[in-house]
């Protein structure tokens, strides 16, 4: 892979090997650790800040599950130059990395550290405050009874 093959990632592991013995990297042992995942969910979701090695490892787990439920790609990359960082959510159906019919897939064109604390604070801490409200409700009621 060419995340493993980086110049700088490879110096480091390199370096690495010398002062931890039995320092390894199992590139194999980590995609299959991650089809397995993916193929074991009951429901599959990418949420991929940014793009190239990473993204292309997700969503070929779930090709492996026949497709991720829900997607969100947040990255700068264009479609133009024909780079998976650039490939759009319908690029991924065709593959059948997400699934037919799923949801709104998203790709957000923007830098992911400046938009992905928005996304998080208007879904999942909006979701997680809602629940802690209801769930402080139902024990004030039953402190009530």
């Amino acid at each position: 892979s060419s995340g493993i093959n980086a110049e700088y990632g490879g110096d480091v592991m390199y370096f690495n090997s010398y002062e931890r013995e039995g320092f390894i990297v199992d590139l194999i042992q980590d995609i299959r650790g991650i089809n397995r995942m993916a193929v074991g969910a009951e429901k599959s979701g990418m949420i991929i800040l940014g793009g190239g090695v990473i993204k292309h490892h997700i969503a070929n787990a779930n090709l492996m599950r026949n497709g991720a439920d829900y997607t969100v790609y947040i990255n700068t990359a264009q479609p133009f130059d024909g780079s998976d960082s650039g490939a759009t959510p319908d690029e991924a159906v065709s593959w059948g990395k997400i699934k037919h019919g799923c949801k709104e897939p998203v790709k957000i064109y923007c830098e992911a550290t400046l938009v992905f604390p928005l996304v998080v604070a208007q879904t999942f801490a909006k979701y997680h405050r809602k629940k802690m409200a209801e769930h402080m409700l139902t024990a004030e009621k039953t402190q009530d009874e």
